[in-house]
């Protein structure tokens, strides 16, 4: 979907637009051409306002008055309302990304591209969100919805394509699919025994060490009636990986890194906990500092004192040397790394101290293949010296490569395998079916 935004340029292959073939050098060529994209994460100023934010990226002179007339017509044309005066910064996550689109539709849009757009969104958020969409379809505008959570895709999309590996393993209309078959398309067959059945669960036998983190007895998600309390118990040294829908891991990762405090049961870690979150732009580090500050950022809000700024500097050299991060020096700002690199850095900043406990969301994702190989060499040595480590990927692959033993996160509880791709995949798959049919 960056191709067809102008982001970047195609190696082969042609783009058609209402069947004309065009070449987009940039977003601007794309918004020209009839294209918005709504991106996965918000890139709106917060200290603006709603009004501000949809003015921003048109032409002329700002005027106001007219842009709040825009915002009027289109929540009269597609259910898409937000009070114009109204700081961003005061605003919700169902309504940021509300205003996302809205500001997309203001500049003539006549297809939008939506990448994982419910994923910060409550369940009665979404249904407003495809009432929306769907009304902006029926006037003539077209949706590219991409998304993980095959209950939306199955309820809203007209035409399906799955892709697996970068490659097209599936399309049609979506009233001849099912979850089975896009599971299916996603992760690949399910192992299945001679007699049609489906493989059983591995008990996963290792030597006994002893236990760094514990959780007893927690109910993940309260929002959710049927879920059941979860247990568990990550031991010196071992790796497990966490498989779960789209979502439905963040609550038990932040419970071990320290982050989230549940309200049933009992949460038992180690004073010092590394973590690397999903979100790195927002949560791992300053964009603007320089990497000796990002990594004086460690433990923020816990240390006291005064900064030893050559101590700092020092440490985000030995990192930086270490863990093969590609920069000019210690004092660059962390904008100017790659994503790779700034992925490597922050693991190596967690990782700087030995701490018992690392705690890694979707560690590769976004990387290309060296880098994830990067850092799963540095995921694999730290747990080599005792380390005990817990990550969640949406990658089934990497979570059997990586992982000691694999814990499949279900309404009912959780489920020990095998890192096993098929076993992972068809538990999930079995999760997913009980999701849609309730």
């Amino acid at each position: 979907m960056r191709i067809a935004f102008g982001l970047i340029r195609a190696d082969a292959g042609e783009l058609m637009i209402r069947g004309k073939r065009v070449q987009l050098a940039s977003p601007a060529d794309a918004i020209a051409a009839g294209i918005g994209m709504v991106h996965q994460q918000f890139s709106l100023v917060a200290a603006m306002t709603v009004a501000e934010n949809v003015a921003l990226g048109g032409k002329g002179r700002l005027d106001i008055d007219a842009v709040s007339r825009t915002i009027a017509e289109l929540g009269e044309r597609t259910g898409l309302t937000l009070d114009p005066r109204a700081r961003v910064a005061d605003l919700g996550s169902a309504d940021r990304q509300k205003l996302e689109i809205m500001r997309t539709l203001a500049h003539d849009a006549h297809t939008i591209i939506l990448d994982e757009p419910t994923a910060v969104l409550t369940p009665t958020d979404v249904t407003e969100l495809f009432t929306q969409l769907r009304a902006f379809a029926a006037s003539g505008g077209t949706v590219i919805l991409i998304t993980h959570k095959l209950r939306d895709a199955l309820a809203y999309a007209d035409d399906v394509t799955v892709l697996r590996h970068g490659r097209t393993v599936l399309t049609g209309r979506m009233s001849e699919a099912s979850a089975h078959s896009l599971t299916t398309a996603m992760i690949g067959s399910t192992s299945q025994t001679s007699d049609g059945s489906s493989t059983t669960v591995d008990t996963v036998d290792r030597p006994a060490h002893p236990a760094v983190a514990t959780i007893s007895q927690v109910v993940i998600d309260l929002h959710d009636p049927g879920a059941q309390p979860v247990s568990l118990q990550i031991e010196r040294g071992e790796i497990v990986g966490i498989a779960a829908l789209e979502g439905k891991a963040a609550g038990l990762l932040r419970m071990l890194a320290g982050r989230l405090v549940p309200d049933t049961g009992m949460v038992s870690i180690p004073e010092h906990v590394g973590f690397v979150p999903e979100n790195r732009q927002e949560e791992a580090i300053i964009p603007d500092f320089t990497l000796t500050e990002n990594l004086a950022l460690k433990d923020a809000g816990v240390r006291s004192g005064k900064f030893d700024w050559y101590d700092f500097h020092t440490r985000a050299t030995t990192v930086i040397a270490e863990f093969d991060v590609k920069v000019d020096s210690s004092e660059s700002t962390a904008r100017l790394l790659s994503g790779g690199n700034q992925q490597r850095f922050v693991l190596g900043r967690e990782l700087s101290e030995n701490p018992p406990l690392l705690v890694l969301e979707n560690p590769t994702q976004g990387l290309d293949v060296k880098a994830a190989a990067a850092i799963h060499f540095r995921v694999r040595e730290a747990a080599t010296r005792g380390t005990a480590v817990a990550f969640y990927s949406s990658d089934l692959d990497e979570l059997a490569e990586l992982s000691s033993r694999v814990v499949v996160m279900r309404r009912s509880g959780m489920v020990v395998c095998a890192p096993d791709r098929e076993v992972i995949g068809r538990l999930l798959l079995e999760t997913e079916l009980s999701a849609v049919h309730g």
